[in-house]
């Protein structure tokens, strides 16, 4: 992809997804994911209607007349948006990728989170850690997180999360607020889930194509593993095998909604033709 035509589609989807994030998840992300408590601002005269219990009796008696301790929520927060870019994101029956949408989702979420002033970083990763960003704040930084998302070639093309939470942990002392967007077709991730989880605010975001949940009769078919290359001649007129392979789905659907139920982490699932908007509003709703 040539620099113009690499601009044009970061600018393409600023276009949509910053309309989104200020439009409808601005809000919604905010009265979410609250600061880290409130901060003392200012003193100032009592009016009616005012808490008596912030009353500030030191000034009032000073002055000789009721002052008010007034607070501000103490709003910055850490926002990491940790993206799979395994070789199995690039697969679709639809109009777009998996990889397409998570681009997406992961740049209306940076964008409300600029919206609020918090810090936005990125981590890209497969079996291994591809791409760190550091948080950082401002329009331009999310540009280049959209960039690096749109043409970031991974050198592996298998998944780990594992490693993904453990590399999360080691660069993140303070508590972050966490996506973690993939297929999550993968498992083996309960343990470092459930430790990253106790210190930070875990969302996993599964993003599907529906032709994964099931294959369709269409008699001898070659197939490719998008994560290991290997091609294999699949006969899907047995019902066996389609039995089989809806079973594997299922597995693995279960095991990642049980898991990070189980740490506290919440979970939203999307496919890719379905609207990403209602799946986070309703997720964003549900919190509040």
């Amino acid at each position: 992809m040539d620099t113009k035509e690499l601009l044009k589609k970061v600018r393409k989807i600023e276009i949509k997804t910053r309309r989104l994030s200020d439009h409808i998840f601005g809000g919604e992300y905010h009265s979410t994911f609250k600061g880290r408590g409130m901060t003392f601002s200012e003193v100032r005269q009592y009016q009616y209607g005012d808490d008596v219990r912030n009353i500030d009796w030191n000034v009032t008696a000073r002055y000789n007349e009721p002052h008010i301790k007034v607070f501000e929520e103490e709003r910055e927060l850490t926002m990491m948006l940790m993206v799979d870019i395994s070789g199995s994101e690039w697969f679709g029956t639809e109009q777009q990728f998996k990889n397409e949408i998570i681009t997406e989702i992961a740049a209306t979420l940076a964008f409300s989170a600029t919206q609020n002033n918090d810090k936005i970083g990125l981590i890209l990763f497969t079996d291994t850690i591809e791409l760190y960003i550091p948080p950082k704040k401002g329009r331009f930084h999310v540009l280049r997180i959209i960039r690096e998302l749109i043409e970031f070639k991974p050198k592996s093309k298998k998944t780990d999360i594992t490693q993904a939470l453990q590399f999360l942990s080691g660069v993140m002392k303070k508590k972050a607020i966490v996506f973690l967007l993939s297929d999550f077709i993968a498992d083996d991730y309960k343990q470092t889930l459930k430790i990253a989880a106790n210190k930070h605010d875990i969302t996993g975001i599964r993003v599907y194509d529906k032709r994964e949940e099931s294959i369709p009769n269409l008699g001898m078919v070659q197939m490719q593993d998008e994560e290991t290359g290997e091609y294999m001649l699949v006969n899907t007129a047995s019902k066996r095998i389609r039995t089989d392979y809806s079973k594997y789905h299922l597995e693995r659907v279960s095991y990642f909604k049980d898991t990070f139920s189980k740490s506290g982490a919440g979970t939203i699932d999307c496919r890719v033709d379905e609207s990403y908007v209602t799946k986070l509003l309703g997720y964003f709703k549900r919190r509040e």
